[in-house]
Formats: structure tokens, sequence, C-alpha cells
């Protein structure tokens, strides 16, 4: 099988200072990766090589076939899906032209561009798809509650179809329902489409859909444990990672974490 995604040897370095060193990690089609660590591991920059808006100091990036440094970057963009909490959309857009922006990979609708009928319908059955066929038509994005706006920005993600879906922290923000609804949705996407990678940064384990099967744990700039969901995300990988005592547990397909409890004496 080939990768879909794969980190080989990866430093990254910025402004003298080490952020990556010396991390492998490889993706296939239809897995689902979390990467799971403390604040400042790295984890973001992991992803941001991900989605080829960064290249390694060090090392190779390839992600669908391509090397970073020997593809253009633009065109491999739009082939990545890519939620972001944070989207810079500014525009009061609703919802319908805020999914159709990931036709053109970029944060507005493109002056003089307009979408054929085929694009605007599969950006209609995505809207569906995650819920928010019923959103108000006139709703726009500042309106938007903070879980309307994430499922929305994984419709935009989807809207070219993207073999690779990156997600980063895309629960920040939500209170504890938005967040479950927003949870089930990805499980709901996973099951739908079974080809599709994607890979999930979050430092909270509570935040991990049920569907995740792979787990990298990411500390001080390298990768501390990877492979499958249950092997990586134990007591003692975790606590190792965040060199801090945590007790892990995994009930009815969902992690949680806390503190373990002192030993005796």
């Amino acid at each position: 099988m080939e990768p879909v995604l794969e980190l080989s040897g990866v430093c990254f370095v910025r402004d003298g200072r080490t952020i990556l060193d010396d991390v492998d990690l490889t993706v296939n089609a239809g897995e689902h990766w979390a990467l799971i660590g403390p604040n400042g591991a790295g984890k973001s920059t992991i992803l941001s090589l991900a989605g080829a808006q960064q290249h390694p100091t060090r090392g190779t990036v390839t992600v669908l076939s391509e090397r970073l440094g020997a593809v253009e970057i633009r065109r491999l963009r739009e082939s990545i899906g890519h939620v972001n909490p944070r989207h810079p959309l500014r525009s009061p857009l609703p919802v319908r032209q805020v999914v159709l922006t990931g036709a053109t990979g970029t944060n507005d609708r493109m002056d003089r561009w307009e979408p054929d009928p085929a694009l605007v319908a599969r950006a209609d059955a995505l809207i569906a798809m995650l819920g928010l066929d019923d959103l108000d038509p006139a709703a726009a994005w500042p309106t938007m509650s903070q879980g309307e706006r994430g499922r929305a920005l994984i419709a935009r993600a989807l809207l070219p179809d993207p073999p690779l879906l990156l997600l980063d922290e895309p629960t920040t923000g939500l209170d504890v329902a938005a967040r479950e609804k927003f949870l089930r949705t990805v499980d709901d996407l996973h099951a739908t489409h079974p080809s599709l990678a994607t890979v999930l940064v979050t430092h909270h384990l509570e935040e991990l859909p049920e569907s995740t099967t792979h787990g990298a744990l990411v500390s001080r700039g390298r990768i501390s444990a990877a492979g499958p969901a249950d092997e990586v995300l134990t007591t003692d990988l975790v606590s190792e990672a965040f060199e801090y005592p945590i007790e892990i547990t995994h009930t009815g397909g969902r992690w949680a974490a806390r503190a373990a409890a002192p030993g005796p004496g």
C-alpha cells in the first residue's frame, strides 16, 4: 500500500531553534491518526508539513506521492483538505459560499469566479451530509456558532474530494454538546469515506473520535511512540510523553485522561 503521507528523518528549525528532530511518520489510506502531545511539542508543525504549508529543514516529506521541494505547491494543496477552527475568514459569507471557497483554496470568494452547477450541487450535498441544510439561508459566517463553523469547514475541505484530511485542534472553542456533535460527524465521515486518511491534532484525549485507528505521541519535537491507537494511547506511554503521571482509560470507544492517583506512602 502506497502511503498517503510520509515523513522521513524530518527536522525543522526556526530562528535557530529546533522544533522537530528526526521525525518519521507514515499514514496510509483509510487510517485515522491522532497526534497527541503537550503544548509546544511540535504537533502543529508536523501538520503544517503534511499540508504543504512549510518545508522541512532536513529530511523528506512526501504527500500524495509528491515530494515537497519537487512539486508545484499550489496544485498539491488543492488535493489536501485542511480544517482549522481559526480559519481567517472575515467576510460575511453564507454557508454555501464558505464551502465553495474549498474549490479555489482561498479564504474568500474569488472575484469573477463562478462555480459550475455540478460543483454547487456537490457543495449542497456536503452541507446536507454535515447537517447544515437546515441552517437559516441568511446566516453568515460571523453569526454561525463555533460548531456550525467547524462542520462548514469540514464540508469546505471535502469539496475537492481530497484523499487526505488534516484537522488542527478542530474542537477548539466548542462546548461539550457541540464537541460531541462534531466528533460524531467525524465518525460518520470516516464510515462514509473508507479510503480517506485523516490526521487530527489535539492535546486532549477526550477530543478523539471513536474511529481513531492510530496514534502518535509527540514530545520535545520527537515522536516517542507511533502505531495502532490501543497500543500507543496507554498510561505508561502518554505519561512519558507529557512527563507527568497520567492515567488513561478507554471505554465505549472513547479515551479519557486524568492525573494518576499517588502511590501509597
